[in-house]
């Protein structure tokens, strides 16, 4: 056999694997990226389109746990410099949640099409403390616009924004229910920065939070408090929430 029908073979074996690779390669790629914080279980099909069932975990001794409702379907398809990617699940997005990942400018960039999606607010227990211990029900609709992110070895520049709508949400560290809703937003900022900030809508619960993330350190200040008749009611959530300060509870992360 000629060298060059030996390097046909190799390049088509290596294709083929490349076509026909299975879904639990995609799994075991981000659990490791993630270190063990994003899993898919039970990961079916392909490599390009699979489903498995979504899985966050904080990763911590006596880890917490929490799972998306319905399996999470992808399609992945390689394009020139990059990969987009297309994201359905029956009980949180409506049609797909599409993204492209590839070079940029000055490194690599992520743009998210515009679109909305549900989400139940149980699945921020796999984040960890504190989400684990105020164990949030309820829903939340995000929204995107115009989001992008390019980032670097030395920078990070995001473009448009992101607002979630979280309607009646509920604690397990408190019998008063529900607690409000509140609208929490990103938006583009100087320099590529993002800008948060968290209002409240209705609700005993009254939270008030601006900040800034930069891509590697998110900043936030802020206060929680409660209206009158519902300081008793609210005082375990209000101690772990922040610093108390009287009545009211100080938000500071740096």
């Amino acid at each position: 056999m000629t060298p060059w029908a030996w390097l046909g073979g190799v390049v088509g074996l290596l294709v083929g694997l490349v076509v026909a690779a299975p879904a639990p390669w995609l799994a075991q790629a981000l659990e490791q990226a993630s270190q063990g914080r994003v899993q898919l279980m039970g990961a079916r099909g392909s490599l390009w389109d699979g489903s498995a069932q979504l899985v966050l975990r904080d990763g911590a001794a006596g880890s917490s746990v929490a799972a998306l409702p319905t399996p999470l379907v992808w399609s992945l398809r390689p394009h020139v410099g990059g990969l987009s990617l297309a994201l359905s699940s029956e009980c949180c997005i409506d049609g797909s949640l599409r993204a492209e990942w590839g070079r940029g400018a000055d490194g690599w960039r992520l743009q998210l099409a515009d679109g909305s999606s549900r989400w139940p607010a149980a699945l921020t227990a796999g984040l960890g403390a504190p989400w684990n211990t105020v164990g949030l029900q309820g829903q939340a609709k995000l929204r995107t616009q115009g989001l992008s992110v390019e980032w670097s070895a030395n920078s990070w520049h995001m473009q448009g924004g992101a607002v979630l709508e979280a309607s009646e949400l509920a604690s397990s560290l408190s019998t008063l229910q529900p607690l409000g809703s509140y609208r929490p937003r990103m938006d583009a900022g100087p320099a590529g920065s993002a800008l948060v900030r968290l209002e409240t809508l209705s609700g005993p619960l009254r939270l008030s939070v601006d900040g800034n993330w930069n891509g590697l350190r998110l900043q936030l200040r802020g206060e929680a408090g409660a209206d009158s008749g519902s300081e008793e009611a609210l005082g375990n959530l209000l101690n772990i929430l922040g610093r108390r300060d009287g009545a009211r509870s100080v938000i500071a992360l740096n």
